[in-house]
């Protein structure tokens, strides 16, 4: 895989999230990245985004999320950033608790951590670093 570095930014709408599917298209389509991982990355990322619009910028259209993404040779990389005033990430309620099943959301970290090989929150939760192994082996399941 080529190195590259690119950066994007849209505003928190919801129809946004039109455009992580075919951000992540074109990286998986120009970098051979295979269909185990395409559907990993896509997950991951539009949960990240989802949650930015959402939880982050809450919905303010005046407020941008941005993702820049690296490649490197084996390694994926994603930073998505809110505008928002963060959160406590390190203390959320555990989604597969039976309390929490029934809950409508409160899954997105959760899949993020289960979908991408690494998942760092920085800058008071505003950012989400998303690191996906791409070489040929499958990712774990």
């Amino acid at each position: 895989m080529e190195n590259e570095s690119r950066k994007i930014s849209f505003p928190s709408k919801t129809e946004s999230i039109a455009q992580v599917d075919k951000l992540v298209d074109t990286i998986c389509e120009q970098h051979s990245i295979s269909e185990d991982h395409y559907g990993n990355i896509l997950v991951a990322l539009t949960e990240a985004v989802n949650n930015a619009i959402q939880h982050g910028n809450q919905l303010n259209p005046e407020k941008d999320v941005e993702i820049t993404y690296t490649t490197e040779q084996d390694k994926l990389t994603f930073f998505v950033r809110d505008f928002g005033t963060g959160f406590d990430f390190e203390n959320l309620p555990d989604p597969t608790d039976p309390a929490n099943l029934e809950k409508p959301n409160g899954r997105g970290i959760f899949l993020m951590r289960n979908l991408a090989d690494e998942v760092e929150f920085t800058e008071d939760g505003r950012v989400v670093e998303l690191n996906f192994n791409t070489s040929t082996t499958a990712p774990a399941e």
